[in-house]
This record gives C-alpha cells, sequence and structure tokens, in this order.
C-alpha cells in the first residue's frame, strides 16, 4: 500500500502589533480553513516582531521543512513594513519595483490622490517574483518560489487567498466532523486514544469548554477519506454511549 502524500503548509504571522496584543490576529483560521479545501494541511504557525532577523531566520526555516510557507503583514506603505526585504534578504536576492505592481497601483491611486513615493513601496518584490491579485485594495500580494506573501488585514488576505485558489498543488482536502459530549476530556482519555489507534488515517481533536455550569467538549474527527472519517465517529459515539454518555452529532 502507497502511503499517502501529505501537503503541509506553515504560515508567519509578521507584526509587534499582534505580539503586543493590540491586534488580535484572524488570519490563522481561514488560512488553515482555505489550506484544508486545497488539500494542504497547515502544519506549524510562528509569530516574530518587525525585525529583519527574526524574519529571515523564520522564513528560511519554514519554507524548507514545508511545500509551502504563507506570510501574513508588514507589507504596507511605512518605513517599518520590512517584510519585503527581509524575505529578499532570507533568498540572498535583490528587492525591485515590479513594472505590473506599479501599473497596478498607479491605476488605483489615479482617483485616490495619486501614487506617491510611499505608495509605490507596495510594488517592491524580491527580485524574481510573481503577483498576488488583490482585488479589495490594490496592492498585490506576492509569490516567490514556495513563499506567499500577503496582506495582516484579514479581508485583504481572505481576496488574496481567492485568487490562489485551485493554483496550488496538494492531495485530497482534509474533512472534520465533530460530536459533543457534557464530560471532562480526562474521563474519557482512553477511549479518544483507543479510536485515534484503531483508525489508522484520523486525528481526533478535543476541545473541551465549561457553560452552563458544566463540563463539556467537543471531539472534532480529521481525515482526508470521508468514509474513514465517518467510521470513526460511528465506533467513537458507540464507545462514548456505552459509558452512559449522551453524544450530540454536530458538537454542543
Amino acid at each position: 500500500m502507497v502511503e499517502e502524500r501529505i501537503w503541509t503548509a506553515a504560515l508567519t504571522i509578521i507584526g509587534d502589533e499582534i505580539l503586543s496584543g493590540r491586534t488580535q490576529d484572524k488570519n490563522v483560521a481561514q488560512i488553515a480553513a482555505w489550506l484544508n479545501v486545497q488539500g494542504i494541511r497547515l502544519a506549524e504557525v510562528r509569530v516574530v516582531a518587525d525585525k529583519t532577523e527574526a524574519i529571515v531566520e523564520a522564513v528560511n526555516i519554514l519554507r524548507a521543512r514545508n511545500d509551502y510557507l504563507f506570510t501574513t503583514g508588514g507589507i504596507g506603505p511605512t518605513h517599518d513594513d520590512i517584510t519585503v526585504d527581509a524575505i529578499a534578504e532570507a533568498l540572498g536576492v535583490a528587492v525591485e519595483h515590479h513594472p505590473r505592481a506599479m501599473a497596478v497601483l498607479e491605476a488605483y491611486y489615479a482617483t485616490r490622490g495619486g501614487l506617491t513615493e510611499a505608495r509605490a513601496r507596495m510594488a517592491r518584490v524580491p527580485v524574481g517574483a510573481d503577483l498576488i491579485d488583490n482585488k479589495v485594495s490594490g496592492a498585490p500580494g506576492i509569490r516567490i518560489g514556495n513563499i506567499f506573501i500577503m496582506a495582516g488585514v484579514p479581508h485583504i488576505t481572505a481576496g488574496m487567498l481567492d485568487a490562489l485558489t485551485g493554483t496550488l498543488e496538494g492531495g485530497r482536502p482534509v474533512v472534520s466532523k465533530t460530536i459533543g459530549c457534557w464530560v471532562a476530556e480526562s474521563e474519557v482519555a482512553d477511549i479518544l486514544r483507543d479510536a485515534e489507534k484503531t483508525h489508522e488515517g484520523v486525528a481526533i481533536g478535543s476541545y473541551p469548554f465549561f457553560r452552563d455550569g458544566r463540563t463539556g467538549a467537543n471531539f472534532v474527527v480529521r481525515s482526508s477519506d470521508e468514509a474513514l472519517v465517518d467510521r470513526c465517529l460511528a465506533d467513537l459515539t458507540r464507545d462514548l454511549e456505552a459509558t452512559g454518555r449522551v453524544v450530540t452529532a454536530q458538537g454542543i
């Protein structure tokens, strides 16, 4: 039996505002969900400061051990938007103004005060890069090798992901289904472990919560094989119900 190829991606979130807590990141969830549909698994996420050495280190480590690397943040018009320069340094290439990016920005800002020197910074790319279309705010994202450099603003990121849909090689989409139970996860840890062990190829996530004075947990079963997910979910439901618990389909 040939083992199925698993495609992975990493995400580097760049920005002091994330690390300081001033801004809450919303891109991890939407990028992970988008990747699942593309048949690619988000394997790791790293948050780094607006420091060249931190970005260079993260980029070189994560691009080497994953099929794809996505970055968000630090590609705006101000002096502290250093992502492009840092990634160019990581790749050992220079930075240039991409002619198509310049044309896009000139058209976008024609009725918005014109293309200033600061705005032109958003056309800077590592030499050899291609563009990711941005229909939301004009300034394009950047693709170079297996690296995808995107905006940090979530709705702009979403537009860039839409432009990339169907363009990346991946495996089968990941299917996930959920059940819930009013139980402390520690009380059913053995059942969860056995279910995952006897259904090779699935991953089971346990997500506890405390609500209305009660302790419960939702259990998410994931795999690229939907039939395997269904079998695992059915067996897990049976085993939980055998202990006297009530299982809620689709989670609580």
